[in-house]
């Protein structure tokens, strides 16, 4: 009886111990997770174990929103995640998204991982017009995009129409100018093609240089009363308010978020953020030398395929040379004994001659000899002297031509001889000549589907040194100041692309924003919000603190 006693006690306080959960599922920009949650976990418990799984360290930029009727909200920190006006129905589904924004993405975002959810979210609003983009920029924008995805530009790869089906451009910048989608695709593709040799974080932080740049970047909407009311007359401060009194507070948590991370820029840095910074150096620095060790590689490989192809090229040449020497020697011995046999031909018939024309001057001799005394056969005998000798004449001048004949044709067959001697010598200089030159050592080893040509080497070796960290440090000063001057020929290049484009514009399709910002640029663009902060900029710390301090 205790014994079943003790044993439901036992179960019973098992059974308490078991905390109750619920199922919350977070959507990132480009995931989904799912997470049992316990029902007292405050906030701040789901959104710590959400960066975690993430390995997101910069977190104060980032928060998760959910959707109230047709507004939204940010999960509270120290409120319990249920005691929010959120769905009963689960999985409660929040969005991680950044919830403020930096100054200079390039200085604040220390992670990747920081700068890559930075970059899908900005593209986004971007595509959906929650930002105004210039035609210009968007073209640009969109080359940077096209980087990050598909690496580096490769006309044999990225062929015509590999960007068919991309969503590059807002649906507002393609419906205002007569344009084809191929047309859009070859300017994009034009600036692609200049990108090269940067990876994917680099050309997303290009892509962020350029966008939080533009008017509506990081600035959040609301419906308010234009009850507008001075709250002093000395400062530009109003008074307003919504109808709704969610995003009246919603306004507040924003106001007081960018307010703290506006002093927080104007602190040091805590030891956590310099770990990290130092930590990112170190990474920047890894990469930077792992990709001059890739560029390195893929040059030695270049060089040693264009050199494979050079010895197959003039190996082909070789082999050519020596089928045309042959064929050239075989010409020259087949020609060879056609001239000796027309040369024997010849010498044989000037022999025959000459023995005819011997037994012709025997004939007159004998004619002569023989007396005939009546003057009838003296005189048929003169007349057959008479022919006889214009017959050895004849005979005598057709075997001089035949003697002459003959020493033309001995004269070609030496040369014939001589040329086939001459055929002879360059086949065996062909055939002696080496098939590979010497050639400088290579200082890399080949990959194995390259023939080896004896390409001798040293390893490669990197030792992060000091020297290193200050060679590399000013190597990246060297590259900022690149920077600005690729940041004039970059303006250059925008204008004429704006100027290209400006002939296909559609005027009764520009939207408010496409007017308002032209208005500013035409203005100089005094009150936009990049020159108001660069103004806040130029003031001095003291002044900037006590301006945030007064609201």
């Amino acid at each position: 009886m205790a014994g079943a006693i003790a044993s439901r006690m036992s179960f019973s306080s098992l059974k308490r111990k078991q905390p109750k959960t619920f199922t919350v599922r977070i959507v990132t920009m480009d995931a989904e997770m799912e997470f049992n949650c316990e029902m007292k976990w405050k906030g701040k418990d789901l959104f710590d174990l959400v960066c975690r799984t993430l390995g997101l360290r910069e977190t104060w930029f980032f928060g998760l929103q959910y959707t109230i009727k047709d507004t939204v909200a940010w999960l509270k920190m120290d409120k319990k995640v249920l005691d929010h006006d959120v769905s009963k129905e689960e999985p409660v589904t929040f969005q991680f998204l950044a919830k403020f924004y930096p100054e200079n993405a390039e200085e604040e975002l220390v992670q990747e991982i920081t700068q890559h959810l930075f970059f899908l979210q900005v593209k986004k609003q971007i595509l959906e017009e929650k930002i105004y983009c210039p035609p210009e920029a968007s073209v640009l924008l969109a080359s940077y995009a096209v980087q990050a995805k598909y690496g580096d530009y490769d006309p044999s790869v990225h062929k015509r129409g590999f960007l068919a089906q991309e969503e590059l451009l807002p649906k507002r910048v393609i419906n205002l100018y007569q344009m084809t989608p191929e047309m859009w695709e070859e300017r994009i593709t034009a600036w692609y093609a200049e990108h090269r040799g940067r990876a994917r974080d680099e050309a997303e932080m290009e892509y962020l240089k350029i966008a939080q740049d533009l008017e509506m970047y990081g600035v959040n909407y609301f419906a308010i009363r234009f009850t507008i009311k001075p709250l002093d007359k000395k400062i530009d401060v109003f008074k307003f308010n919504s109808s709704k009194l969610r995003v009246n507070k919603l306004i507040l948590q924003l106001c007081i978020g960018n307010h703290d991370l506006f002093m927080r820029r104007r602190k040091a840095d805590s030891l956590e953020v310099q770990q990290m910074k130092a930590q990112a150096r170190e990474e920047k620095a890894r990469k930077q030398m792992e990709r001059q060790r890739l560029a390195r590689e893929k040059q030695m490989r270049e060089e040693a395929e264009r050199t494979r192809d050079e010895l197959e090229r003039r190996l082909l040449q070789m082999k050519e040379e020596a089928t045309m020497a042959n064929e050239a020697l075989m010409r020259s011995e087949e020609t060879a004994d056609l001239l000796a046999e027309k040369a024997q031909i010849t010498e044989e018939e000037a022999k025959l001659l000459a023995q005819k024309a011997a037994e012709a001057e025997q004939e007159m001799q004998r004619i002569k000899a023989t007396a005939i005394r009546t003057e009838e056969e003296k005189r048929l005998m003169e007349q057959k002297v008479l022919e006889a000798e214009v017959l050895a004449l004849k005979m005598a001048e057709e075997s001089e031509r035949r003697a002459k004949e003959a020493d033309q044709l001995k004269q070609d067959l030496q040369e014939a001889r001589e040329a086939e001697r001459r055929a002879k010598q360059k086949l065996l200089e062909i055939a002696t000549k080496p098939a590979y030159p010497p050639m400088n050592p290579i200082p890399a080893p080949l990959p194995p589907d390259i023939p080896s040509f004896n390409l001798i080497g040293d390893s490669l070796s990197f030792d992060f040194k000091d020297t290193d960290m200050k060679r590399l440090s000013m190597e990246i000063e060297k590259e900022k100041v690149e920077y600005m001057e690729k940041s004039k020929h970059l303006q250059e290049q925008l204008n004429e692309l704006k100027t290209e484009i400006e002939a296909l514009k559609l005027k009764e399709r520009e939207t408010a924003l496409d007017i308002l910002h032209s208005e500013n640029a035409d203005r100089g663009g005094a009150g936009s919000k990049h020159n108001t902060i660069k103004k806040l900029t130029l003031q001095s710390a003291k002044s900037r603190v006590a301006f945030f301090e007064e609201l």
